[in-house]
């Protein structure tokens, strides 16, 4: 946790967005303390004193990540219908492109967490876990309303669907960072998606 007491010479939450896109673009173990105050503009005795140690720091820039993300995620899925909305959040990494944007090709940072920390992080796992707990409550609630007005599928639950498309936007993100062959991703999750229709919906689109 940060320290209390010290003056403060900087925006914390800018230093956290910066921070975090540096974490993001090479991953935890590959950056350092050094490429950090490099890249904060931030001495080093104030990044101790205001984040303890590049720990701490990596996981406050992790859960500014996630909690900027789940506000969109809560905007994106506010309006019906649900499954085109989901489906450009799932969609996303694979159609990003290089050129488009760098931080595109990057994945989650919540998910380049569970696959760099976790297991054997605590704090991390704890985080990472919330994250997707996160996730489900909010597609789950929208999923549940799509059920409702006939547009998704009645034969699994909203929170079983929802953890389905948790995986599936999760493994979309890691493949679409190695993967040439973006379109085959795409296919994969219209497969998913045309399950989630009702029969009516798939014969309506």
């Amino acid at each position: 946790m940060p320290r209390i007491g010290r003056p403060r010479e900087f925006d914390e939450d800018e230093v956290l967005g910066k921070a975090r896109d540096l974490f993001w673009a090479r991953g935890y173990r590959a950056t350092s303390v050094q490429d950090l105050v490099d890249e904060l503009g931030i001495e080093r005795g104030s990044l101790y004193a205001a984040f303890d140690d590049k720990h701490s720091l990596y996981l406050l820039a992790v859960e500014q990540y996630w909690t900027r993300n789940r506000e969109q995620l809560e905007t994106l899925v506010a309006t019906d219908p649900v499954l085109p909305a989901l489906y450009r959040m799932i969609t996303l990494p694979a159609t990003a492109t290089a050129v488009a944007s760098k931080r595109k090709t990057r994945g989650c940072l919540v998910g380049n967490t569970t696959a760099e920390l976790v297991p054997g992080d605590p704090e991390a796992e704890a985080l990472v876990a919330g994250a997707f707990e996160g996730f489900v409550e909010v597609v789950a609630d929208a999923l549940g309303r799509g059920q409702a007005n006939g547009e998704i599928s009645t034969t699994a639950t909203p929170e079983a669907q929802a953890r389905l498309l948790l995986i599936l936007f999760q493994g979309t993100a890691l493949v679409a960072r190695a993967s040439r062959g973006r379109q085959r991703l795409i296919e994969g999750v219209d497969i998913v998606f045309d399950a989630l229709r009702t029969r009516e919906a798939r014969q309506g689109r």
